[in-house]
């Protein structure tokens, strides 16, 4: 799927659902982007988080984090935090919408993924208090029929399926995971 492809249909196929929206409650707001890096192919940007954070430590995410009060929306909640954990500037990413909000179960938040393409990506700067390393992760890796790995788990008095992705050593997994596996299956279901 050429670059081009995947935006056109990540518009389309973000344009014409409803989304799932998780209505204000108990659980902490937080918004991320799903980057689409022009490498030549497309590629998916994640991020490293170090052990010095206050959650999910050493675990791969999605940029963003926290939305604070004096954030204007969701969108520039995830766009403020990829500014300042990987150096990336709002001017320079292209929203092409949102995702389905997912909950996390141990930790208690509520992310509002957002979809974004950065055509010319500037020189990461992880900024090594949150952020260890970026990682690009070419999308033909990603659609390898057999890439994800499932487990179910029990948790907080449930099942649950849990998904991995292995990637030059590293795990993608909970919900980064989960909302990378609903991004893929939304641009490659047949409609």
């Amino acid at each position: 799927m050429t670059l081009e492809d995947l935006v056109a249909l990540t518009r389309e196929r973000l344009g014409q659902r409803a989304r799932r929206v998780v209505p204000p409650g108990p659980l902490v707001r937080a918004a991320v982007l799903v980057p689409i890096v022009d490498r030549g192919e497309p590629s998916l940007l994640f991020a490293k988080r170090t052990e010095r954070v206050g959650h999910h430590k050493g675990q791969i995410s999605f940029p963003g984090g926290v939305v604070r009060p004096e954030d204007p929306s969701l969108l520039d909640a995830a766009l403020r935090e990829c500014e300042e954990e990987i150096g990336l500037a709002p001017r320079e990413v292209e929203p092409l919408g949102a995702l389905d909000d997912t909950e996390t179960v141990a930790t208690q938040f509520v992310i509002t993924p957002f979809v974004g393409l950065i055509r010319e990506p500037p020189a990461w700067r992880p900024d090594g208090e949150e952020i260890e390393k970026v990682i690009e992760v070419p999308l033909p890796v990603l659609l390898q029929d057999g890439s994800f790995r499932v487990e179910t788990w029990e948790r907080a008095g449930g099942t649950r399926s849990v998904y991995f992705f292995d990637y030059e050593g590293e795990t993608i997994w909970g919900a980064t995971a989960r909302i990378l596996k609903h991004y893929l299956e939304l641009v490659t279901a047949v409609p």
